[in-house]
């Protein structure tokens, strides 16, 4: 099962950004393949957070649209979605202790001990910090389509 990352998440939102029509066909690609794909809920949560975010784009997404946006990717039928479950302190532990992470990347962390708690085969993302936890196959999907 392949899950996606916020960024490839808020680039297929944002048509502004330079790598909208790459990862929008990524995203519809997933969707329409009638295999099951993920999105890790606090991926959902930082996608509202940085598309509304005012400094960070001009003019950010109305709240409005946002929440239609996480609407339209939860109708998806084929869409599971990532939360916790039991083992996952462990995992998540296992990925702190292992790669020494700490400050902000235990976000990242959190996402990747959800990936590997759920079988995810690989992790859309166009964030490299990513390779540091080990057993989770990273694809940068916008490079290679």
């Amino acid at each position: 099962m392949i899950a996606i990352d916020t960024n490839i998440l808020v680039y297929a939102h944002r048509e502004d950004s330079q790598w909208h029509e790459s990862a929008d066909r990524c995203l519809t690609q997933l969707a329409e393949s009638g295999a099951a794909w993920a999105i890790p809920w606090p991926c959902m949560h930082e996608f509202v957070a940085i598309a509304t975010h005012p400094r960070i784009y001009d003019p950010p997404t109305p709240l409005e649209d946002a929440i239609a946006q996480v609407e339209c990717w939860l109708e998806a039928p084929t869409l599971v979605l990532l939360s916790e479950a039991p083992g996952y302190w462990q995992e998540l532990r296992h990925l702190l202790a292992t790669g020494r992470i700490v400050g902000p990347s235990v976000h990242d962390a959190r996402i990747a001990a959800l990936c590997k708690q759920h079988s995810v085969t690989e992790l859309w993302t166009a964030d490299r910090d990513f390779n540091r936890f080990q057993g989770l196959t990273t694809v940068n999907p916008l490079v290679r389509m």
